[in-house]
């Protein structure tokens, strides 16, 4: 299926536009990283240690009848989650002063108390230590670390050094933007997030290995014709397979953002961004550091 017929479009030539863009982009993951890293970012429970509790009412109960009465004992930081099919509540509390164990306890006890004629049952309880939370967020972090030098192996191994570098960068992209994204957004990292980021790196390193394929077979056709000219036909004869394969998978994702309930909300978002910025980063960012770096290398051996 081709969704567009041949084309000739120059993406070699437009490399500094997407270098600029890609490295503002990276500026911010990079600040997101830093902040993520130190725990100040939008931490979700699962890094920064904290309960979360989801109620299931018999009645519909608003958010801010809800957080009126936590804040009548002290638990005003909560964060609250309305989720409208089923009447439920997702109740989430960081840090508290409470003991260990005890602030599910006591939000069971607040709804009790405060709406008594609204009955509710526990659907689900979390508590995670911040000395656990903040173990898993190190863990993240080396984790995303030992993806992209795996990365590196795999595609120097089966296409060559310079290759790798290119898939890496493109992919360690990928993943700042998300990062990025989210930082500005204030959105909560968590391990849904963590989850879509290696689930975009594997995407993204997919696409990426598909236009290195045809780049490889192109140039062992056409050993006298220039590189950029070599990369740019490989990019214009698999791009309807990349658009192809990118627009069914986005949609699958925005079908799971729209539809897929609150819970999974965020990380369907962060899908989306991450197929959106994948497919670029295989076209304009891989590509384009590949030729770069044979260009410069044959100065080198000219000079």
């Amino acid at each position: 299926m081709e969704l567009i017929g041949k084309t000739t479009i120059d993406f070699i030539g437009k490399r500094n536009i997407s270098f600029v863009i890609s490295g503002i982009i990276a500026i911010i993951g990079i600040i997101g990283v830093i902040q993520i890293a130190r725990g100040t970012a939008n931490m979700g429970i699962d890094f920064s240690g904290g309960t979360a509790v989801q109620l299931k009412f018999s009645q519909p109960v608003s958010i801010e009848q809800a957080r009126e009465a936590l804040a009548r004992h002290n638990l005003k930081e909560a964060n609250l989650q309305e989720i409208k099919e089923g009447n439920k509540l997702l109740i989430k509390v960081g840090k508290t002063t409470l003991a260990q164990g005890k602030v599910a306890d006591t939000i069971q006890g607040v709804f009790a108390k405060e709406v008594p004629g609204n009955a509710f049952v526990v659907e689900s309880s979390t508590e995670i230590g911040p000395s656990i939370g903040d173990k898993l967020r190190k863990d993240t972090l080396v984790a995303v670390a030992i993806s992209l030098l795996g990365i590196i192996i795999y595609i120097a191994w089966r296409f060559d050094f310079k290759f790798g570098v290119g898939a890496t960068v493109a992919t360690l992209h990928d993943v700042l933007a998300m990062f990025a994204v989210f930082f500005i957004m204030g959105k909560e990292v968590n391990l849904l997030f963590i989850t879509a980021v290696l689930t975009i790196a594997g995407y993204s390193l997919t696409d990426t290995v598909v236009v290195f394929d045809r780049i490889r077979e192109n140039l062992h056709k056409n050993l006298r014709e220039a590189l950029p000219t070599t990369f740019n036909r490989s990019i214009n004869e698999v791009l309807s397979r990349t658009i192809v394969t990118s627009l069914t998978a986005f949609l699958s994702a925005l079908s799971l953002f729209f539809f897929g309930g609150e819970v999974i909300h965020d990380f369907a978002f962060a899908l989306v961004v991450g197929i959106v910025v994948g497919t670029y980063s295989s076209i304009f960012v891989a590509s384009p550091l590949v030729v770069l770096w044979e260009s410069r290398a044959g100065q080198e051996k000219t000079a």
